[in-house]
C-alpha cells in the first residue's frame, strides 16, 4: 500500500508527469479512450501545458498522487456557449493500475463534482464510459450520475467497435440532497 496525498488541481508543473501518466492510460486503458497513444505522442509539450494550465478557466484537470508520482487524474471541460454554458464534460478519468482500489477514482470523481457545483451557473455534469466497464459505471451511479443513452459503435479497437454510455449528473438535484437531513 503506498501513501497516497490528497487530490489537488495540476498546473503547469506538472505538464510532463501528466503527458507521461495520459499516454500510459492511452495505451493500457485503450477502450476507455477516444485517442491513441500515438496520436497524442504528436501534441507538443506546449499543447500538455495548455491542457492543464487553461487560461480560459474551462478545462480544470486534478491530480492524486503517491509521493511526487501521478498515479490518477481526472479533467471537467466547461462549455464556453452561452447556450450550454450550464454543462460541463468530465473526460480523461484514470488511475494507474497498481494504484486501483484505493478510493483515488471515488476521490478524483468527488473533486470533479464539487467543483461543478461550486461553478457559477452550472447545472449539470456529464460523462461518457466504455458499456461494459462495470467498475467505472458503478462508480459513476454511486455519485449520482444517470444514464441517459447508449452510442452504438461509438470508437473502433483492435477488439471491434465499442459502445460508449452516456451518463449525466443533475447539479441541483446534488445540491438538494446535501441539504436533506441525513
Amino acid at each position: 500500500m503506498h501513501t497516497i496525498m490528497p487530490i489537488a488541481p495540476l498546473t503547469a508543473a506538472h505538464a510532463m508527469a501528466y503527458k507521461a501518466l495520459m499516454l500510459h492510460a492511452y495505451e493500457h486503458a485503450a477502450d476507455s479512450f477516444t485517442s491513441t497513444p500515438q496520436e497524442r505522442a504528436l501534441e507538443p509539450d506546449s499543447w500538455w501545458r495548455g491542457r492543464i494550465d487553461d487560461p480560459s478557466g474551462l478545462t480544470w484537470v486534478w491530480g492524486a498522487f503517491a509521493e511526487a508520482e501521478l498515479v490518477g487524474t481526472v479533467s471537467v471541460e466547461y462549455a464556453a456557449k452561452t447556450k450550454t454554458r450550464h454543462k460541463g464534460l468530465i473526460v480523461a478519468m484514470f488511475v494507474r493500475e497498481h494504484f486501483r482500489g484505493q478510493g483515488l477514482a471515488r476521490k478524483l470523481m468527488r473533486a470533479a463534482v464539487e467543483h461543478g457545483m461550486a461553478r457559477q451557473g452550472l447545472r449539470v455534469l456529464q460523462l461518457e464510459v466504455t458499456q461494459g466497464n462495470t467498475h467505472a459505471e458503478r462508480l459513476y451511479q454511486s455519485l449520482g450520475f444517470e444514464p441517459f443513452g447508449v452510442e452504438p459503435m461509438a470508437v473502433w479497437t483492435p477488439d471491434g467497435y465499442r459502445s460508449k454510455v452516456h451518463m449525466w449528473l443533475d447539479l441541483a438535484s446534488m445540491g438538494a440532497r446535501k441539504n436533506q437531513p441525513s
